[in-house]
């Protein structure tokens, strides 16, 4: 058999998979959330989220709409040198990103069932 035919028997059976992959994954909450700042976000993401009342103070002196955590925590990155991941019980991820209100850093602590907001502050 030719190289050709071999390979068009190669591409026409991977895109049958294509396909048939596409149609299974299509309509599911699918992600593919393999590296570490993907995970922690989406585990932070996933629980149900407090605010601290140190937090909720310096929400209202800013004027922040919650919104802007929730694509913080979208498209934002967590900065493990600052984040202190070496505890048993509680973590805390130091989360900075962007969004209308602009650039910010949001101090998480990650428990079991619930993910507080410990601190809000606005970057210049």
């Amino acid at each position: 058999m030719k190289f050709i035919h071999r390979l068009g028997y190669y591409l026409g059976g991977f895109a049958i998979g294509l396909i048939i992959l596409a149609f299974f994954l299509s309509g599911k909450k699918t992600s593919c959330a393999y590296g570490p700042d993907a995970r922690v976000l989406k585990n932070i993401r996933n629980k149900e989220r407090k605010f601290s009342p140190a937090a909720l103070a310096e929400i209202q002196r800013l004027q922040l709409d919650t919104a802007a955590f929730t694509t913080i925590l979208h498209k934002g990155d967590i900065d493990f040198s600052r984040s202190n991941t070496r505890k048993d019980s509680c973590k805390t991820y130091m989360v900075t990103g962007s969004s209308d209100s602009g650039v910010m850093e949001l101090l998480y602590e990650n428990c079991d069932s619930i993910a507080t907001l410990l601190s809000v502050s606005r970057l210049p």
